[in-house]
């Protein structure tokens, strides 16, 4: 009774209480959904059509019509046409170099020369003792006239006349024998001078001045390369030999160009001169030898050096920006610009491809737009803002 009377007195009942309660919840609702709503909310997305009628900013390529030019990489190897060891013929001390390390060189020019003074001995000994028979065959066929005619009269015996004629016959035998020992003595004496074989450039000499050289000997005297012509070795894939042997049986020649190993200058422009007989079953690689003329000796023995074979010309071909290729589940395509400025697909069907240019066999005409940047961005119809309209830089035009 006392509690009743309390609560009656405070002016609060339970149903009061629950109601402030009630509108207390409320009012912090309230606030928080005016919270999330003002501050907490994320800004709304843009709207996607109005998204969608924004012009995608691309850069394109107008294409024409070219003559493409299929061109095969390698990695090659520079081959001098000829090395050569050069060799002293005689034994002896070397006198005189006539040349510089890495000089240019013709054939029969002088190189070195032999202290010759030995030989030159042993030649006028030579000569001496033919001298020498020369004037006792000379003698001896004198008292063999002299005995034929006494022979005549009988003034002497047969016998004598024919030991006469045998002393002149051992003579002239002795005296072919001489002549044979001059001829050796002066064509040794001749290999006293060390000439140049072939036309080339000299490595560096092996011999100094006052050194003994040995005749034959292994390291010789100094090493001659000829690089003009010079061949270059690379091998190709036998995926392009029926291409490849096609066009070697035409009369005109596959053309080459060799590359320095950054590709950024070119050294040499040379043809195919030989195909290997046999593919490599390891690498699946067919080996050719290329010739250049090197007059200007551009190319070194040894040299590795990047190869381009211009394997084929296809005239008036439709090509594309290989870059501007997409593949997807129903094909190959490109984006196309068209009079309104807007993209379409054109799936193609593909040849050849080569230095970033990949040749159309059809779905294109050779007139149009493809785009080249901006592709991601891109389906089809889409409304498109061209930045860069610009000529398909990357090709040969055709004649």
């Amino acid at each position: 009774m006392a509690e009743q009377n309390k609560e009656l007195n405070s002016g609060q009942t339970p149903q009061k209480k629950w109601w402030r309660l009630f509108i207390f919840l409320l009012v912090i609702l309230l606030l928080a959904f005016l919270l999330w709503k003002f501050v907490l909310k994320p800004k709304p997305k843009a709207d996607e059509y109005s998204q969608w009628r924004q012009p995608v900013p691309v850069e394109v390529v107008a294409l024409s019509r070219e003559n493409l030019q299929l061109e095969l990489k390698a990695v090659g190897t520079a081959i001098p046409s000829e090395t050569i060891t050069v060799q002293s013929r005689v034994a002896g001390i070397l006198k005189q170099l006539y040349f510089k390390d890495g000089d240019l060189v013709e054939k029969g020019q002088l190189l070195a020369l032999v202290d010759p003074e030995p030989m030159q001995v042993t030649l006028n000994q030579s000569k001496a003792n033919q001298q020498n028979i020369i004037a006792q065959l000379q003698y001896a066929e004198s008292e063999l006239k002299r005995k034929q005619n006494m022979l005549k009269y009988d003034a002497i015996s047969r016998q004598e006349v024919d030991q006469q004629a045998a002393q002149v016959r051992q003579l002239s035998a002795q005296l072919q024998s001489l002549k044979a020992q001059v001829d050796a003595s002066a064509l040794e004496l001749s290999y006293s001078k060390i000439y140049a074989p072939i036309s080339g450039q000299l490595g560096f000499r092996q011999k100094d001045v006052g050194n003994l050289i040995q005749e034959n000997e292994e390291n010789g005297l100094v090493t001659i390369t000829k690089t003009s012509p010079i061949y270059v070795e690379f091998a190709i894939s036998e995926n392009y030999l029926n291409l490849l042997r096609g066009q070697a049986t035409q009369a005109k020649p596959l053309l080459v160009e060799a590359w320095d190993r950054d590709e950024k200058n070119l050294l040499a422009q040379g043809e195919v001169f030989a195909l290997d007989n046999q593919i490599d079953a390891s690498t699946g690689t067919l080996k050719l030898k290329a010739r250049f003329n090197n007059a200007d000796h551009q190319l070194f023995a040894n040299q590795f050096v990047n190869v381009r074979l211009k394997a084929q010309t296809i005239a008036n071909a439709v090509t594309v920006p290989s870059d501007a290729i997409q593949h997807g589940s129903k094909g190959t395509y490109v984006y196309i610009i068209d009079q309104q400025n807007k993209a379409q697909i054109k799936m193609l069907q593909l040849g050849m491809a080569t230095n970033g240019k990949t040749q159309v066999l059809s779905g294109l005409n050779g007139n149009e737009r493809v785009v080249l940047e901006g592709i991601d961005r891109l389906a089809e119809g889409r409304q498109v803002n061209v930045l860069k309209p610009a000529q398909n830089s990357t090709a040969t035009k055709g004649q």
